[in-house]
């Protein structure tokens, strides 16, 4: 029996973040953009027995990660791992930073709020929070966005803005 799939907001939400990224990293080429990819330490002979799957990903190509076709080896660049309700998202940080894992968003969506960890002295450290009382930007070192949660109806919006153009999206 598989796993159903997340609820349609968290899809949503996926979708769109992964959207942004790939015309972002994806359209001038700097990597690649996977909504969902397997991530594994590097023994391609058993992969399967140590894997997590993240909802977006990111893999600069100057970044460490290896592609070694049925999943990606070694430290990835950016991830984003979408909430819900019962699941284990937060579990997975501590493997995510054996990896070697750059930066992690996390997108809390029962307290609505944004978390950027980074990589610092081998484990993802918890650098930054935005949620509606204090909507500040987290600023990404990966790739040029920044991300901001702002107030909405009927839920906060994840603003999105990139550092060169000024472009913004709300997801």
């Amino acid at each position: 029996m598989m796993t159903p799939m997340p609820n349609t907001e968290h899809q949503c939400l996926v979708a769109r973040l992964t959207s942004i990224l790939l015309e972002v990293v994806g359209g001038p080429e700097l990597g690649i953009v996977c909504p969902g990819v397997n991530l594994s330490h590097g023994n391609i002979d058993d992969w399967t027995q140590d894997y997590r799957v993240p909802d977006v990903a990111v893999l600069l190509h100057d970044g460490p990660g290896e592609d070694c076709d049925t999943h990606w080896c070694g430290g990835v660049d950016f991830l984003i791992e979408v909430t819900s309700p019962d699941d284990r998202t937060r579990e997975k940080i501590p493997f995510y930073s054996r990896l070697g894992v750059a930066e992690l968003l996390l997108v809390d969506r029962q307290s609505w709020t944004l978390e950027l960890y980074r990589q610092q002295a081998g484990q993802l450290t918890l650098v930054g929070r935005s949620h509606a009382e204090a909507p500040d930007p987290l600023a990404s070192n990966k790739v040029p966005l920044t991300f901001q949660l702002v107030s909405a109806d009927p839920r906060p919006q994840i603003q999105v803005k990139h550092v060169g153009t000024g472009r913004n999206w709300l997801v």
